[in-house]
């Protein structure tokens, strides 16, 4: 028997690959099913079963391709209505898996129809649990993601939450391996650890949510407080999931088409495609398309789409790095982004090379911020999140996260020069980019983000540690 996790950085997202005797099960695949039909060939093994923990609401799942292409059913756990054919499991069902078994945990509470997967292995002793959003390391899965289609309030979803880990999860042995499907840097939870992969006992040890003596009214309130609203791309992801989506070979192909400058202009006049520029910060800050965003490949790219475009319908036409065309358009369709028309043919430079207008962000380096400091007062907005801001900043900084920076445009003087910065400079452009397609140019980037700030010896404030916030 082997369990392999198949963990996606960008993502914050572990699927998982489990082969016994010729027979192989997949958990959560993302949409590219190509890593999982590769490694079933390589290991001369079937896929039997495609089993989804929950409907996904930060990442279109590929459960649909993988069942087509290989005719192995997708199983779901109780309370599961997808509109397509699958097999909706109950409470305690095994599927054996060569001389393995999997069995069927329901597990509600993140949403009524979550599961976890308990793997038995040849010996029928518990091995592992594939607990999808319902525990992660450090943490457990969010409780208001589903309250609106279940009728309940995040309160009574938490509570029920709080019974799934007493009663299914916490009386499993100690040396149980636990893989989640998140872990740090996911919005589907809040504190989870940069560990993928833990047993179950030090997670009893370690994990606020399982402590032994918590009350149930203890859980619901440290669960539940200091909740950001989910990204608004969440629900047409469940949507997704849930119904049915585009075969990605159709979504490549279309995304995929190369267009002249020329044939590029006319597609984003004619359709309102937003202009999505992916190239490295620095590139996009010495000259970019006007009115184009920027969200770079190198960072959190699919989930800062998500959160800051939203509508997975919106037109998109690219700006990349030549050669990255496929991936650029293989990460958005991850995050349920189908709509790319096509992408500049040659690059920023055939753009600026067809005497096309081009744009520019001025950015300084934070030695040149400090000098302004010491002799002035300089207006700085701090796009980092409220827990890195509060950690540490300039005293005079104003916190306007990234996340909330459509929010904040009335905050951003309209006159005379303002600064910008994050951690280290890659949120700070993506920051500029949204506000100079809002008509707000007078604004000055940090070169390195708050990470030179502190090198250049600006005064900042005291650090505070993060997790006692």
């Amino acid at each position: 028997m082997r369990v392999e996790q198949l963990y996606t950085g960008c993502l914050a997202q572990g699927a998982y690959y489990i082969e016994s005797d010729g027979e192989v099960a997949v958990i959560d695949p993302l949409r590219e099913t190509s890593p999982y039909l590769e490694r079933a060939t390589r290991d001369n093994a079937a896929i039997k079963y495609v089993f989804e923990t929950h409907f996904h609401a930060d990442f279109v799942s590929g459960h649909l391709t993988l069942s087509k292409k290989t005719g192995a059913p997708i199983v779901f756990g109780p309370n599961a209505n997808p509109n397509f054919k699958a097999t909706i499991a109950t409470d305690g069902q095994v599927f054996p898996l060569g001389k393995a078994q999997i069995v069927v945990l329901h597990t509600p509470g993140h949403t009524m129809e979550s599961t976890t997967y308990l793997l038995r292995d040849e010996q029928g002793k518990d091995h592992a649990i594939f607990t999808g959003d319902t525990l992660f390391l450090g943490d457990v899965g969010r409780p208001d993601l589903a309250q609106k289609a279940a009728h309940l309030t995040q309160e009574q979803l938490a509570a029920t939450l709080f019974e799934s880990l007493r009663e299914k999860i916490m009386p499993l042995a100690d040396d149980v391996i636990v893989y989640p499907a998140h872990g740090a840097g996911s919005a589907c939870g809040k504190n989870m650890m940069k560990e993928t992969i833990d047993i179950l006992g030090n997670q009893k040890q370690v994990n606020y949510a399982l402590r032994e003596t918590m009350t149930k009214e203890e859980f619901v309130k440290e669960v539940t407080d200091g909740l950001l609203p989910p990204p608004e791309y969440f629900p047409l992801n469940v949507k997704m999931n849930k119904e049915g989506y585009a075969d990605l070979e159709e979504v490549v192909a279309q995304g995929t088409q190369a267009l002249s400058p020329d044939a590029f202009e006319i597609a984003a006049n004619e359709t309102g495609a937003l202009v999505l520029d992916v190239r490295h910060q620095n590139d996009f800050v010495e000259g970019h398309i006007p009115r184009s965003i920027f969200i770079g490949l190198d960072g959190g790219f699919a989930p800062w789409v998500g959160a800051l475009i939203a509508d997975v319908k919106q037109p998109i036409l690219l700006v990349v790095p030549d050669g990255l065309e496929t991936e650029a358009v293989t990460r958005l369709s991850r995050v349920g982004f189908d709509n790319t028309l096509g992408y500049l043919k040659g690059g920023f430079d055939a753009w600026r090379n067809a005497q096309k207008e081009c744009d520019s962000i001025q950015s300084v380096a934070a030695t040149d911020l400090k000098k302004v400091i010491e002799n002035d007062t300089a207006i700085v907005f701090d796009v980092r999140k409220e827990t890195e801001y509060n950690a540490s900043h300039i005293p005079t900084g104003t916190n306007t996260p990234l996340r909330l920076i459509n929010e904040h445009l009335a905050s951003f003087p309209t006159k005379g020069n303002f600064y910008m910065h994050c951690a280290g400079g890659y949120r700070s452009v993506i920051a500029a980019s949204i506000l100079k397609s809002r008509g707000i140019h007078n604004l000055i980037d940090i070169s390195g983000g708050f990470s030179a700030i502190e090198a250049a010896g600006i005064p900042v404030s005291s650090h505070v540690c993060p997790s006692t916030l």
